[in-house]
């Protein structure tokens, strides 16, 4: 079942990602985000109920990872091509693999690490086609946020496993994004106060709340899945990555972006990464 969630959260992930570029034609980053946390946070608002002080830390410290993951990757989709920054999102899981490594002592075996090494080349490969469209992966800093992202990403998905054990999936969504809500209109407040740089105004646009329903949905399904005691959190993340394929599609017959044979490239060494981690990990 939790398999069928994941994939299911995967699928609107992706359709998520082509939303986004569309409302950032029309508004701020800031804005786009703070519009599409506040109206999930209206849509869940039944279920934010009174808990203990340590759990609310727990949802802060979150909420402060995810908003991070999602600025730094919604500056990074502004400034790059769609299909770029999907395929390099599609190494988040990996990552998440790398840090429990790391963190809780796991071992990768033969079949793992093939599936990294594979991960890695597909960054390289991107890296290459990238530079043809004037993307300098050393110096970009699209490319330096949506690094940023990934990794925030990573971390907020190792603190994921780590609560969920203890809350129920709805009210760990409601409440990190009330928490996510106030801190990026903390944001725009210091940024409108300090002047130093201009936000544009708000406009409205239907776009947003198409946000806001796929991402709901999408990390409920996450959540569920993530809650259940036979779930793998690197499989969820591999699959939940597949995401990628979705946004690179519709991003190369909406946006007609270029270096697609190149890219496509990378993807599928991506996937087969990704793949054969999943498989190493079962």
């Amino acid at each position: 079942m939790w398999i069928w969630l994941t994939l299911a959260s995967a699928l609107l992930l992706g359709s998520y990602d082509v939303a986004k570029k569309f409302a950032l034609k029309r508004n701020d980053v800031y804005y786009v985000l703070l519009a599409a946390t506040a109206l999930t946070t209206l849509f869940l608002s039944p279920f934010l109920k009174p808990s203990s002080p340590l759990h609310h830390f727990q949802l802060l410290f979150k909420a402060v990872l995810v908003s991070c993951s999602w600025v730094s990757g919604m500056i990074a989709l502004k400034l790059l091509p769609i299909t770029t920054v999907s395929t390099l999102k599609g190494s988040r899981p990996v990552f998440v693999l790398l840090f429990s490594i790391i963190i809780f002592g796991e071992r990768l075996n033969a079949l793992q690490w093939v599936g990294v090494l594979l991960v890695l080349a597909s960054i390289w490969l991107l890296s290459l086609a990238s530079a043809k469209e004037g993307i300098s992966f050393g110096s970009n800093k699209g490319v330096f946020a949506l690094f940023i992202s990934i990794f925030a990403g990573v971390a907020s998905a190792l603190w994921d496993k780590y609560i969920i054990t203890g809350m129920e999936p709805l009210f760990v969504q409601s409440w990190t994004n009330l928490y996510i809500t106030v801190i990026l209109g903390l944001i725009i407040i210091i940024k409108k106060l300090s002047g130093k740089k201009k936000i544009e105004k708000f406009r409205w646009d239907w776009t947003l709340l198409l946000i806001a329903v796929l991402i709901t949905l999408a990390d409920a399904f996450y959540f569920f899945a993530l809650k259940q005691p036979e779930a793998m959190l690197g499989v969820i993340s591999i699959i939940r990555r597949s995401s990628i394929i979705v946004s690179f599609v519709l991003g190369a017959f909406i946006f007609k972006e270029k270096m697609l044979k190149r890219k496509s490239l990378a993807l599928l060494l991506m996937l087969g990464g990704v793949i054969l981690t999943m498989f190493g990990t079962l």
